[in-house]
């Protein structure tokens, strides 16, 4: 039998211990670990929500890789066309993780109508795109569908149809430079909306239009196996530094690589300041809860005085008495964790299942409601690292048991 338990059970489930004097800063401790959990928990879900929801949309633009030719020069249009005569292309099979691949090009133009006119970058795509992500995206109408012969249909953004007066079925001119020849008259084509998109992120939704691959190759001259650049898919973004690398590596000299993490560096960087946020969080919550669980602690001891001179006076080693204390201490601290996860993670469900909480401002965070996104091994690993800190720091105040003496401590009132 585990002496030091029982007693702690004792005490912990004895009448004495919920009217005694201590009761209402146990309840203070007990409240500070629940409330530390809630805000930690908040902070998690909502600073990886974020992440996630980002790079998602960033991902779904541009993919986690894209493969061009070096004499593009960085250049947001395509202007040296790639072969699709690969050996990675339809199907990226020499490097694991990646999950679909895709070639498209982009051209610059400006829409014009009898009111105005926009600049923009039409983005051809073909029939090996992945239209997934835009399923969350679209608002209205429905998405292009360019499997069969070449057509004008053309997907835009919602600030982009502001600003034009458009709106589904309507039709609008756009004239495009010509590469060979900028003297020469632009080339016209003439699309028909079918879609309308909102991602959130306003630099990229009022600037690209997305039509068939076929008009830019057409217009450049390009042959039918010609394309700007390819863009890679990842099954996990946290490899994808790693898997840009390999797949550098799997191309031809003359094609280069480029993570979206790399073309997006300052995006990535400011959200990359969301770890050091929450790790600040959590260091904070774990410091009060911790100082309140201290608190009590040297409550308890004192208040069981008596009881410690009668144990050691039994010859109840120190270590013993002081793990009576650690027992009843973690309990405390499990009672708080208990609270805390229950109306954290409710919190967290009820937010993920309704968004009732929004950015005032959704442009600087590119999405207009706050985003959460917790998983089992992250709450595992935060209630075990609170207990054990918790713990751990309860080690060095619980050292004044080692202080008292028997005749002094049962004589104690």
């Amino acid at each position: 039998m585990n002496l030091e338990y029982f007693i702690a059970k004792r005490l912990i489930k004895g009448k004495e211990h919920k009217i005694s004097i201590s009761a209402p800063i146990i309840k203070i401790a007990i409240a500070a670990i629940a409330i530390g959990v809630i805000m930690m928990l908040i902070a998690i879900a909502t600073g990886l929500g974020l992440k996630e929801k980002i790079r998602e949309k960033i991902t779904a633009f541009n993919g986690h890789v894209q493969i061009y030719n070096y004499d593009n020069n960085n250049s947001e249009v395509s202007v040296v066309p790639v072969s699709t005569e690969q050996d990675f292309y339809p199907e990226f099979k020499s490097v694991d993780g990646v999950v679909h691949i895709q070639a498209v090009a982009t051209k610059a133009g400006i829409i014009r109508t009898e009111e105005t006119f926009e600049g923009i970058i039409a983005k051809g795509v073909g029939t090996d795109y992945n239209w997934a992500p835009f399923k969350e995206f679209l608002i209205d109408g429905v998405l292009p569908d360019y499997n069969g012969e070449l057509n004008s249909d053309v997907l835009i953004s919602k600030i982009m149809a502001n600003r034009l007066n458009l709106k589904v079925g309507d039709s609008f001119f756009t004239f495009f430079l010509r590469d060979d020849a900028a003297d020469k008259i632009p080339n016209q084509r003439k699309f028909t909306i079918t879609g309308i998109y909102d991602s959130g992120f306003e630099e990229i939704d009022g600037l690209y239009i997305f039509i068939d691959i076929r008009h830019i190759q057409r217009m450049n001259k390009w042959k039918d196996t010609e394309v700007g650049n390819f863009e890679i898919f990842l099954n996990s973004f946290d490899d994808i530094d790693e898997k840009s690398n390999e797949i550098y590596g799997e191309t031809v000299a003359s094609l280069d690589t480029k993570s979206i993490k790399d073309k997006y560096y300052k995006i990535f960087e400011w959200i990359g300041l969301f770890d050091f946020n929450i790790a600040l969080i959590i260091g904070i919550m774990i410091i009060v809860g911790g100082i309140n669980m201290i608190t009590a602690l040297l409550v308890l001891i004192l208040e069981r005085t008596p009881m410690i001179g009668i144990l050691k006076a039994l010859g109840m080693p120190n270590w013993s008495i002081r793990k009576v204390f650690l027992y009843n201490a973690a309990y405390l601290i499990g009672v708080g964790l208990f609270w805390g996860n229950l109306i954290g993670l409710g919190f967290i469900f009820v937010q993920e299942k309704f968004k009732i909480f929004k950015f005032p401002n959704p442009k600087e965070y590119y999405i207009e409601y706050i985003p959460v996104s917790i998983d089992l091994w992250t709450i595992l690993l935060l209630n075990i690292g609170v207990l054990l800190l918790c713990l751990l720091m309860l080690l060095i105040p619980s050292y004044i048991i080692t202080r008292i003496t028997p005749v002094k401590a049962i004589r104690f009132e």
